[in-house]
């Protein structure tokens, strides 16, 4: 009975999309916004104008023109195209460090928190001793030690962000363990498992996949924070950080060596924010009751007074006993 779930789920992925958007209606720009993003990183060979890496020397330095279309840098390659896949290198970065660290960090997170005793207590030492180390220092010490590439990149950033995923993962499972209902599936016989897969993860996927969304934006800036530092993504892999990197010793001879670079990139965490507010607005049960509640008391049909005085009374006494249908002043 459990293989057609997953095709029903799927056809259901597009209308919560459209609910979100009609409810959120930021949070569905930011998500077209990042959705183009994306797109631009993965058609990048295909919508790229030129390679990445091709240098052009006749043209070093040249503005944006018919030809060059966001112009060229110091060694003639065109800023467009290093654009396109600079967004696949910082997307990819972002994408697999927040999905390695969601994984990671909500497991230590629900394992700890519902084992409770000494699994609890030497798990959270562990997390503890990563976090009272700065941020900062700790990335750069990994990353200096590991070098320059991607992977290592990768490994750096989820070593840092972890920490924060199992602190929402830890908090989450110590409430929703002390549920009735967990009360009630373990009465019942329910097996460890069972419980963490049925009760436990769905009442904590809200607040983790939020902070995922958030943390996203602050890859993405820390990625391009040591790509700027030369001990990110390794020449001569675009990256927008990289480009800034390059393009800061040109700032006032070619300024959109970093200015493309730095309004992509602005533009990429701005959006990132604002979904992870959407999201954090629409997938709270309390906003969503609210709100419900709101629209429905707005909406409803009001019977006419002169036509019909009897249903309008009866109306007007059931909203009256409704505490949680106002309507709006």
């Amino acid at each position: 009975m459990s293989a057609p779930a997953t095709p029903a789920r799927l056809r259901a992925v597009p209308g919560a999309v459209a609910r979100f958007v009609r409810a959120q209606p930021l949070g569905g720009i930011a998500l077209t916004v990042l959705t183009l993003f994306v797109l631009a990183g993965l058609l990048a060979p295909l919508v790229a104008p030129y390679d990445p890496l091709e240098q052009f020397r006749r043209d070093i330095l040249d503005g944006p023109s018919a030809r060059f279309l966001l112009g060229t840098d110091d060694l003639g390659r065109d800023v467009l195209s290093r654009s396109l896949h600079g967004a696949r290198t910082s997307l990819l970065i972002g994408v697999v460090t927040t999905a390695v660290s969601l994984v990671l960090g909500t497991t230590i997170g629900v394992v700890s928190g519902y084992a409770g005793r000494g699994v609890d207590i030497v798990l959270q030492r562990v997390m503890d001793a990563v976090q009272a180390i700065p941020g900062i220092v700790l990335l750069l010490f990994i990353a200096v030690i590991l070098g320059p590439s991607v992977r290592n990149t990768i490994i750096a950033l989820t070593v840092v962000i972890t920490p924060s995923f199992n602190r929402i993962a830890r908090g989450e499972t110590l409430r929703v363990r002390e549920e009735r209902y967990v009360e009630a599936a373990r009465a019942t016989g329910a097996g460890t498992g069972r419980i963490l897969t049925r009760h436990v993860l769905p009442n904590i996927v809200a607040p983790v996949f939020t902070l995922a969304s958030l943390i996203f934006a602050g890859v993405v800036i820390a990625e391009s924070a040591l790509s700027f530092l030369g001990i990110g993504a390794p020449p001569p892999t675009p990256s927008w950080g990289l480009m800034l990197s390059e393009g800061v010793r040109y700032v006032e001879r070619a300024p959109w060596l970093i200015v493309v670079p730095a309004v992509l990139l602005s533009l990429a965490v701005f959006s990132l924010n604002l979904l992870g507010d959407a999201l954090r607005d629409h997938l709270d049960p309390r906003l969503q009751h609210a709100t419900f509640a709101e629209s429905r008391r707005w909406w409803r049909p009001r019977p006419p007074a002169r036509l019909a005085p009897g249903l309008a009374r009866a109306a007007e006494e059931l909203d009256a006993t409704d505490p949680t249908d106002r309507r709006p002043d």
